[in-house]
C-alpha cells in the first residue's frame, strides 16, 4: 500500500522505567517539557495535516507498571513502528535494548518480522559524549533496526526529527529496497525498478534520453528536470558509474545507481514515490488495487476498448517492432512481455488472428487479440495493461483505456448498436466445417486450416470489417454439439449473432441445427444465420421434415448461406453476420442490403451520404440514372425520384419488420 493510502502510522514507544517515553511524547505535543509527568501518557493522534507526509499518527505510551505483558505484546502486535527508547546516560539501559527488549519484540512478531524499529536515545542534554557507535554496532546485528537518533525530551532537541523517522520507517522502510550489509539495492527492488526502466524506455534503445527523462519525472513527480539539473544528476552518475551515462543517455546501470545514491543518502522516499507511482506496495508486490482497478460491468454489457487503449497499444507494438516489418518476431513478443511475470500468449493466439507469411502476428492481429481479451477476460486486460506500463493522463487507471458498452436491451429497443465488438457463436455438429468456417474469417483456406494441429487451436477467431463503412470487430466462437440431445449452456446461448452450421453432403447434419434453433433461438431477439457449408461438394436432401430453405421461410429467417472454404473464403456472410449483428431487429436490412451488392451500395449512400452527384452515380449502376451530363431539369428530377425512392425503402423496411 503506498503512503498516500494509508489510514494512518501507529508507533509504540518500549524502554525501561525512567528512561523518558512519556516526556517524549509530551514535549512533542506541548512542545515544552513537562515537569510533571504521569506514569503513562494517553494514545495521541497527530492529524494529517500537521504530519510532513499527510497521515494521522498515533502514538502510543508504555508503563511496565500499568501494562500486563500480555497488553505489551498486543500493542506491538498493533504497531506499524517501534521507538525503543534508552537513557544516554544510563549504559544498563542501552544493554536491555539487545538484552530484553529487541528479544521481546522476535518473540512476538517472529525472528524475520517486517515491523521496523527506531532506536532512541534520550536526555542526550546530560552527556558529553554520544552513544551512535555502539548503536551502530546494533543495527549491523538487527537488520530491523532503521535508524537510530539522539535527542532531549528536556531542551526538545530531535524529538520531531525522530517522529519523522518514525513515520518515515513505516511509509519508505529501507528494508525492502537495501542491503545494508552489501550496500547494494535487494534483489527485489533491482526487478522493480528495471521494469520500470524498459517501461520508460519509449523508443526500446536501452537508454533513457533527456526526452524519456523528463516524461519520466512529470509521471513520477509531476514536474521535469531543468536542464541544469538534468546535467548534474548526469555528472554525479558519469563520476561514479563507467557505463553509466551512453551518449549523453541515462543506462540501466546508471538508473540503479542514481536509486541506490538516494537510498544511501537518507533520501528513500524519491524511491518509494516512483515505485508506488508505478504500482509496488511495501512488500515491492504490484498491488491487487493497481493490476485490478474496480469496473462494474452491469448484465446485458460489455467491454471494449477506446481510442486510449488502443494508441497505448499501437504505440508498444511500434516500440518493439525493431525491424518495422509491421510483425512481432517471436523475440520481440518476448522482449514486449519482458515486463509481465509470464508470458500470457501460447500459440493457439497465432491462429486467432492476422498473421504474417512467417506466422507472425501483425499489428491488425494484435489489436484483435486485445480486443478479444477484454471482450471475454477484461480483467485480464487490466492486469496486462498494469505490467505494460499502461499511463493515461494524469493519475488515470487502466479503466481509462475501457469502455463498457451500453445495455443489449437497449440496442434492442432502438434495433441497432453502439458496440464495435460482436460476439458471433458458430453453432453446430461435429465434422460440419465450424474450425474451416472460423479460420475463413482470417483468410485461410481449407488446406491450411486442416494443417493446424488440435492443441495450436483456438475456439475464437476475431477480425475487422467494414459495417456500413464503419470498422467493426467480428469474433467468431467455435461451439460443437457433440450429441443431438446436448444442452448448450447459457453462456453458449448468449450471443450477438447465431451462426448454425450445417454439411449439405451430409443428410443428418441440418436437423441438428433445426433442433438447435427451435430450442434456443426461435422465440429469442438474436439473429439467427443458416450457414450450408462444403458447398464445393454435391448437396444432398436433408433427412428432416423440412428442408433448409423452406425451414428458414416458414420462421422468417435469411435462407441458408451457401460456403466453401476450398478455396480463399469470401469475407461477404462475415459482413452479413456483423451487419445482422448491428441492427439485431432490424431484419429488413439484412435482406435488403444483401439481396444484391449494388442494392446494398445504394442503401449506403441514401443512409450515410445523401448527396445528389454522389447518389447520381450509384442510381445509373440500377439504371435509374443514365447519361454522364444532365440538365437542371434531370437533376431535379433525380432529386425527386431518390426521395421518393428512399422513402418507398422506408415503408418496405417496416413493412418486412412487422
Amino acid at each position: 500500500m503506498g503512503g498516500s493510502h494509508r489510514r494512518g502510522v501507529r508507533i509504540l514507544l518500549l524502554g525501561d522505567q525512567g528512561v523518558g517515553k512519556t516526556s517524549l511524547i509530551l514535549s512533542l505535543v506541548s512542545e515544552e517539557f513537562p515537569e510533571q509527568v504521569p506514569p503513562r501518557a494517553e494514545e495521541i493522534t497527530i492529524p494529517p495535516d500537521v504530519t510532513p507526509e499527510k497521515v494521522p499518527t498515533h502514538i502510543v505510551d508504555y508503563s511496565e507498571r500499568e501494562q500486563s505483558v500480555d497488553q505489551l505484546r498486543a500493542e506491538v502486535n498493533r504497531s506499524d513502528v517501534i521507538c525503543v527508547v534508552y537513557s544516554v546516560e544510563d549504559e544498563d539501559t542501552l544493554d536491555r535494548v539487545t538484552g530484553h527488549w529487541l528479544p521481546l519484540i522476535r518473540s512476538t512478531l517472529g525472528q524475520h518480522h517486517h515491523t521496523p524499529i527506531i532506536l532512541v536515545g534520550n536526555k542526550v542534554d546530560l552527556v558529553d559524549y554520544s552513544t551512535m557507535e555502539i548503536v551502530l554496532q546494533t543495527m549491523m546485528e538487527y537488520p530491523e533496526i532503521e535508524t537510530c537518533v539522539e535527542c532531549s525530551a528536556r531542551t526538545l532537541k530531535n524529538i520531531s526529527e525522530m517522529f519523522y523517522y518514525a513515520q518515515k520507517a513505516v511509509l519508505h522502510p529501507t528494508a525492502p529496497l537495501y542491503v545494508l550489509e552489501e550496500r547494494d539495492l535487494t534483489e527485489k527492488c533491482k526487478k522493480a525498478l528495471i521494469r520500470i526502466f524498459k517501461i520508460c524506455d519509449l523508443d526500446n534503445d536501452g537508454l533513457l534520453n533527456d526526452q524519456e527523462l523528463n516524461a519520466f519525472q512529470r509521471r513520477c513527480f509531476n514536474a521535469p528536470l531543468n536542464p541544469q539539473a538534468l546535467e548534474e544528476l548526469k555528472t554525479v552518475v558519469r563520476r561514479n558509474v563507467s557505463d553509466g551515462v551512453h551518449e549523453d543517455c541515462l543506462t540501466l546501470r546508471g538508473f540503479l545507481f542514481l536509486h541506490r545514491l538516494f537510498i544511501q543518502r537518507g533520501r528513500h522516499e524519491t524511491t518509494w514515490t516512483v515505485l508506488r507511482k508505478f504500482g509496488y506496495n511495501d512488500n515491492l508486490q504490484l498491488s491487487k488495487d493497481y493490476l485490478f482497478p474496480s469496473l462494474r460491468v452491469p448484465p446485458g454489457c460489455s467491454t471494449e476498448l477506446n481510442h486510449a487503449g488502443y494508441s497505448f497499444l499501437m504505440s508498444l507494438f511500434e516500440k518493439y517492432d525493431r525491424d518495422k516489418d509491421n510483425a512481432l518476431s517471436p523475440q520481440e513478443l518476448i522482449d514486449l512481455f519482458s515486463t509481465c511475470p509470464v508470458m500470457p500468449w501460447g500459440p493457439d493466439v497465432l491462429n486467432s488472428v492476422h498473421t504474417n507469411e512467417k506466422g507472425w502476428i501483425t499489428l491488425q492481429g494484435f489489436l484483435a487479440q486485445w480486443t478479444l481479451w477484454t471482450l471475454l477476460d477484461i480483467q485480464r486486460t487490466l492486469e496486462y495493461f498494469a505490467y505494460l506500463g499502461y499511463c493515461g493522463s494524469g493519475d488515470d487507471s487502466q479503466l481509462s483505456a475501457i469502455t463498457v458498452t451500453r445495455e443489449k436491451r437497449i440496442d434492442l429497443q432502438k434495433k441497432q448498436t453502439m458496440r464495435n465488438v460482436y460476439q458471433c457463436h458458430v453453432i453446430g455438429p461435429q465434422d460440419a466445417g465450424k474450425t474451416t468456417f472460423c479460420q475463413g474469417l482470417l483468410g485461410r483456406p481449407l488446406e491450411e486450416a486442416q494443417d493446424i494441429p488440435n492443441d495450436r487451436l483456438s475456439r475464437h477467431t476475431i477480425s475487422t470489417l467494414q459495417v456500413y463503412g464503419q470498422e467493426k470487430y467480428l469474433v467468431l466462437h467455435d461451439i460443437d454439439v457433440h450429441n443431438i440431445t446436448d444442452a448448450l449452456m447459457p453462456s453458449e446461448v448468449q450471443c450477438d449473432v447465431a451462426c448454425l452450421v450445417y454439411d449439405v453432403s451430409n443428410p443428418k447434419s441440418f436437423e441438428y441445427v433445426a433442433r438447435i434453433y427451435l430450442k434456443y433461438f426461435s422465440e429469442t431477439s438474436i439473429p439467427v444465420l443458416f450457414v450450408a457449408n462444403k458447398g464445393d461438394m454435391s448437396a444432398v436432401r436433408q433427412d428432416y421434415i423440412l428442408q433448409p430453405t423452406s425451414f428458414c421461410h416458414k420462421h422468417k429467417i435469411p435462407p441458408p448461406h451457401p460456403f466453401s472454404s476450398v478455396s480463399q473464403p469470401k469475407r461477404d456472410i462475415y459482413t452479413k453476420l456483423a451487419t445482422m449483428a448491428a441492427y439485431p431487429r432490424f431484419q429488413a436490412a439484412w435482406m435488403l442490403f444483401y439481396r444484391s451488392s449494388t442494392l446494398r451500395r445504394l442503401v449506403h449512400v441514401l443512409l450515410l451520404r445523401p448527396d445528389p452527384s454522389y447518389v447520381a452515380r450509384h442510381l445509373k449502376q440500377l439504371g435509374v440514372v443514365v447519361g454522364e451530363h444532365s440538365t437542371w431539369l434531370k437533376v431535379g428530377l433525380g432529386v425527386a425520384a431518390i426521395a421518393a425512392f428512399a422513402v418507398l425503402l422506408a415503408r418496405a423496411l417496416r413493412s418486412v419488420d412487422r
